[in-house]
């Protein structure tokens, strides 16, 4: 068997995605013929059909299926290559603050990403609540500040809406206590002005069983059965769920996912820490919106 050309793969996808030669030749910005040689040429390499002709286009055999993520893994690993050679290397400092609530999830992913692409840039990372992070920004202590807008009034680029809501341990079950057993923060607004206040305002008796100043503490909280917390909905723990207005706790807030920039100004390295922290939230954006399985920075 002669080694599969990527240029072939590319064709071949084109034709599997649209189902059609005529679509795929359109959107390859091909000839008709063209693709219909190369996806010849490359049935004629592996010795079996890979689509099945019917009168209205093609339909994939049992073989095109079994290639088409071989193919779809060669043509991206091709242009995530193509990518990062074309890339001119960005070097200089590049500071970056971040909520307690991503630390461990968003910025891995960004920070490595990066750190592949861009080995001349020097990342530092604060980790802190939101007013902290606005306070850095002034202060030109931070380049890029990922923070919450819970009352949206903040400027910046809006990453993702992460509603805070209330989680518990499916197997412990703390919100059936009363009184409730609640974490809660040592110094925060926001704590006071949504947690503490729609507890008060739906009746809730409750009680602080858990204090701490990070999200990180909330998490452990939950998983071991101390307490109920606000989170926000993108961070619930394995082995807890999010409590709804069914079981008497309505949303916390609707807090939207916002990237400040320094106003002193910008480099190309920190735009392509923008870039990269943008695609790191993406996923969110999806997930996020829908009861899943959190956010008071």
């Amino acid at each position: 068997m002669q080694p599969l050309d990527s240029d072939l793969m590319r064709s071949f996808l084109a034709v599997a995605d649209s189902g059609s030669v005529t679509a795929a030749a359109a959107r390859l910005h091909r000839t008709q013929s063209a693709v219909s040689l190369q996806v010849k040429r490359l049935e004629d390499s592996l010795g079996q059909p890979l689509f099945e002709r019917q009168a209205r286009g093609v339909v994939l055999t049992p073989r095109g299926e079994q290639l088409v993520p071989y193919a779809r893994r060669v043509v991206a690993l091709l242009d995530e290559a193509t990518v990062a050679l074309r890339e001119k290397p960005l070097v200089g400092p590049v500071r970056v603050g971040i909520p307690d609530e991503y630390s461990g999830t968003v910025l891995p992913r960004a920070l490595a990403a990066f750190d592949e692409r861009h080995e001349g840039v020097q990342v530092s990372v604060r980790v802190d609540h939101s007013s902290a992070q606005i306070a850095a920004l002034e202060a030109d202590q931070i380049d890029l500040g990922v923070i919450y807008d819970w009352a949206y009034v903040q400027e910046g680029e809006v990453l993702c809406i992460d509603p805070t809501v209330w989680v518990t341990s499916i197997t412990h079950g703390q919100h059936l206590r009363r009184p409730v057993p609640v974490a809660a923060y040592f110094r925060s607004d926001w704590s006071r002005e949504y947690v503490e206040l729609s507890l008060n305002r739906l009746g809730i008796d409750w009680r602080t069983a858990w204090s701490c100043d990070m999200a990180g503490g909330f998490r452990v909280a939950v998983v071991n059965g101390m307490a109920i917390a606000p989170l926000s909905r993108s961070t619930i723990p394995a082995g807890c769920r999010e409590l709804t207005t069914e079981d008497g706790f309505p949303i916390v807030d609707n807090a939207r996912v916002v990237l400040r920039r320094n106003p002193r100004g910008t480099s190309p390295a920190v735009e392509g820490m923008a870039v990269l922290l943008r695609e790191a939230f993406a996923p969110l954006r999806q997930t996020a919106a829908s009861p899943a399985g959190g956010a008071g920075g």
